[in-house]
């Protein structure tokens, strides 16, 4: 039987983004040229989030994208089939700071594939990542540059991120077995 302890709740996950996006905006100081890229599933809604906040500060819109990693994913030998969603950069990344947006950074490994994907689309000239939850455990070195809660984990515990946007109410979970 797993227990589930909540670490973020709505209004703390919107404090969270807000912060983010304060964040990116003191270290990316012309704005036109920052493009989110929220990876396929919980990233997408964040970075929509972000862009609204980001818009806001900068007063202009700030383009967003989704990125599918699943076929760049080194571990294809041991998933039964991918669940590949939808990849749309409606906007050219050559030259532009492309900020990764994730809800959750364990191992590194989906950051890794998101990297490769996104060599499909351009060249940027900057990547950045921002990230709701550090749950440590990291294979790769890979360091989120935008943090929204840092939460040590052990190995066989699961965070969960729910968002209204996915049909869920704003949280975010351990589940430990």
């Amino acid at each position: 039987m797993s227990k589930t302890q909540l670490i973020l709740n709505g209004p703390a996950i919107q404090r969270a983004l807000t912060r983010i996006a304060h964040e990116i905006a003191e270290r990316n100081e012309t704005g036109s040229e920052v493009v989110l890229v929220g990876i396929q599933r919980g990233g997408v809604p964040l970075s929509d989030r972000l862009s609204l906040l980001l818009a806001s500060i900068w007063g202009l819109p700030v383009p967003t994208g989704r990125l599918d990693v699943s076929m760049h994913r080194d571990d294809l030998d041991r998933r039964v089939a991918p669940n590949v969603q939808p990849t749309v950069i409606p906007f050219d990344v050559t030259g532009k700071t492309v900020v990764l947006v994730d809800d959750v950074l364990f191992s590194g490994r989906t950051i890794r594939a998101a990297m490769d994907a996104l060599n499909d689309f351009g060249r940027p000239r900057r990547i950045q990542l921002a990230i709701l939850v550090d749950r440590g455990h990291r294979e790769l070195p890979i360091k989120a540059d935008f943090v929204g809660k840092n939460v040590p984990t052990a190995v066989h515990e699961n965070i969960c991120v729910r968002l209204a946007e996915m049909g869920g109410q704003d949280e975010v979970v351990v589940e430990k077995q």
